[in-house]
């Protein structure tokens, strides 16, 4: 049987077969705006000089005036730049064993938690110690030892929660002269038990407690009574809140354990890094790519650990299989 179609020239098919699509895009009724909020990695950030080195990035924090505190398993252990990405100090080889979280309070000072040593630390900017919670070199469960505490919340008043999170599970309370005042939680899945209590923070009178192997966030009040718990939407662990009184939160998305575990989500599936009102409202969810061991091109995190916001809404972060710190510029609809 004769077909036109089959006698027709190729370049006419091709023509027929794509003017569909081509006569849709021109009369398509939906505007093409941005409205979702999205963040670029500035590859050129920071100017790391070759007498610093990285290795596992787990803290991150950054000060009043938009300079970035990076603590890193490597020598030297704290490292400052500067916004544009520029050099400006290092210090910690002689106090600090073994990084984890970083936190900068609202006098400048800047705090660290060493699960090498088992203590927390606040220094100057510049590193001249002022203060040690715990005993250095000794584990322990009671009013003067910690067990690799993870985590460090300070509040106005100066007050110190201790996330003791990786041999104990429990948060304990100092007051501003680092005077034992009390503690709470155990090891356990029940409401207000903790299973690797991994990074807490502070925000209008409560406490966020990233309670990584249970899967969810706990918030409490001063006191250590459970006020709320955010159930089954993140592994979480890294947190930070910005000067709008939001929390963000850096992990994987929700996960059962493997039988490779030796805790909960190592590898992560995924890379996630949300943000949350107060009340617990997610206001803004961003992903990126799961980069490969020693493979990871600029924009993909590997075992996210920390995260922290400047004034202008850049994101930095730390990751620890990826053994850097990234920025990423925040890039308005």
């Amino acid at each position: 049987m004769y077909s036109p179609l089959k006698s027709a020239p190729v370049c006419l098919v091709v023509l027929l077969a794509a003017w569909p699509a081509a006569a849709q895009e021109k009369q398509s009724k939906y505007p093409k705006v941005n409205t979702a909020v999205a963040y670029e990695v500035d590859a050129s950030w920071p100017k790391k000089p070759a007498s610093v080195s990285w290795a596992e990035m787990s803290g991150v924090a950054v000060d009043a005036h938009d300079n970035v505190y990076l603590f890193t398993r490597a020598r030297p252990p704290v490292q400052v730049y500067s916004a544009d990405g520029k050099f400006l100090r290092s210090w910690g080889e002689d106090t600090i064993k073994s990084a984890h979280h970083i936190k900068i309070d609202g006098k400048c000072n800047v705090w660290i938690a060493d699960i090498g040593h088992h203590v927390v630390r606040k220094f100057t900017p510049e590193g001249k110690l002022l203060l040690t919670l715990g005993t250095e070199g000794h584990a322990g469960c009671d009013e003067t030892h910690l067990n690799q505490p993870t985590d460090m919340a300070i509040t106005p008043s100066g007050d110190i929660y201790v996330s003791d999170g990786y041999g104990n599970a429990r948060v304990v309370h100092f007051d501003a002269d680092g005077k034992f005042v009390h503690a709470w939680g155990k090891l356990g899945s029940k409401q207000g038990e903790f299973s690797i209590p991994h990074a807490i923070a502070w925000c209008k009178d409560r406490l966020y407690v990233a309670d990584r192997n249970n899967v969810r966030v706990q918030v409490f009040d001063l006191h250590g009574k459970l006020v709320d718990v955010w159930s089954n939407l993140v592994v979480p662990w890294g947190l930070c809140v910005t000067k709008e009184d939001e929390l963000w939160v850096c992990g994987s998305s929700p996960m059962q354990w493997r039988k490779s575990d030796g805790t909960l989500g190592c590898p992560p599936k995924d890379q996630v890094f949300m943000k949350f009102s107060p009340e617990g409202r997610l206001l803004q969810l961003w992903t990126v790519p799961k980069g490969n061991d020693g493979l990871e091109r600029p924009g993909e995190v590997n075992w996210v650990h920390a995260i922290a916001v400047d004034s202008k809404g850049n994101l930095y972060a730390g990751d620890i299989k990826g053994k850097r710190a990234q920025k990423f510029v925040r890039k308005e609809p």
